[in-house]
């Protein structure tokens, strides 16, 4: 039997898919969401934590280090456990400083546990991308009476950038996967779509499949977006043309 060009079957299953595909697509802005948000808000808590942890003073430099060292050492299923389920253990405190409102959303401590791991993560990137910058163009700049924010911003933090990046970008990548743990404590996203469907269908190979394609396009337009902002922050390193005559 066959249904126009295709035999029936494969009709049935090419409209399966993009059944499947279709209702999984309806949870990519919650995904994008706590992507963007976590990454965003990470990235300026990973430079705080960066230039903590080169800091002279010991205090301010042990606490960022023990602060990477745990987020990085424990499972992040873990750290949103802790802030989701944990953070109930304390509710007559919360209320009473008015911070309940925040612990009873899974969507607020989804994000907060994917920014603080992220943050971990990304403050030993931009603490390479620092140590990376080249002494002699520090000390050109101070010769040249720049210092402190100017000599940060007009020299070391440009040059940490382009050396960070490709490291920064596997974080991201990695964050727009983790966010699919983001399902394990009831926050409706792509993973948790799958497993709904996974259950009315009995068909986990079609679902997953569906929702690893999704992962992977959303991962393809972000390595290639990076890609563009790196092409264009190294543009001093391309090659020079000569023209012919």
């Amino acid at each position: 039997m066959t249904s126009g060009i295709f035999p029936t079957w494969f009709s049935d299953e090419l409209d399966f898919y993009l059944m499947i595909f279709s209702k999984l697509l309806t949870g990519v802005p919650t995904t994008l969401q706590l992507a963007i948000y976590s990454v965003f808000m990470g990235f300026f808590f990973a430079l705080c934590l960066a230039l903590m942890s080169r800091s002279k003073i010991g205090p301010v430099s042990a606490l960022a280090r023990g602060y990477i060292f745990t987020f990085r050492g424990t499972p992040m299923l873990i750290q949103l456990f802790l802030i989701y389920y944990g953070m109930g253990q304390f509710r007559p405190f919360l209320q009473e400083i008015n911070l309940w409102w925040f612990f009873r959303d899974v969507y607020y401590c989804a994000i907060l546990g994917l920014t603080m791991n992220t943050a971990a993560y990304g403050a030993e990137i931009i603490r390479g991308g620092l140590q990376s910058v080249p002494h002699g163009q520090i000390e050109a700049a101070r010769a040249a009476g720049m210092s402190g924010f100017t000599l940060y911003r007009r020299i070391i933090f440009p040059i940490a950038l382009r050396q960070a990046l490709p490291g920064y970008t596997n974080e991201i990548i990695l964050m727009i996967k983790d966010t699919s743990l983001a399902s394990l404590i009831t926050l409706v996203e792509i993973t948790q779509l799958a497993d709904g469907l996974r259950s009315q269908t009995f068909r986990p190979v079609a679902v997953y499949t569906c929702a690893g394609v999704i992962y992977l396009l959303i991962n393809f337009v972000v390595t290639w977006l990076v890609g563009r902002a790196e092409y264009r922050l190294n543009r001093h390193l391309r090659p020079i043309k000569v023209a012919t005559v």
